[in-house]
């Protein structure tokens, strides 16, 4: 089944896909960082919302 691109929440909440706007849009929202701040972590953590909330001092 298709990516359903009209839901706001990523569909494995477990990791960020920063290739779709609308998952960037909403992690960024919910660490409440920018798009670089995310991106930035992403790459030193891999996609794991765990390890990237860890880097960026949040709660996943």
């Amino acid at each position: 089944m298709a990516d359903d691109k009209t839901l706001r929440g990523p569909q494995d909440r477990t990791r960020i896909n920063l290739s779709e706007e609308y998952e960037v849009q909403y992690w960024t929202k919910k660490f409440g960082v920018t798009k670089e701040q995310l991106a930035a972590a992403v790459k030193t953590a891999g996609s794991s919302t765990g390890a990237v909330a860890h880097i960026l001092g949040k709660s996943a």
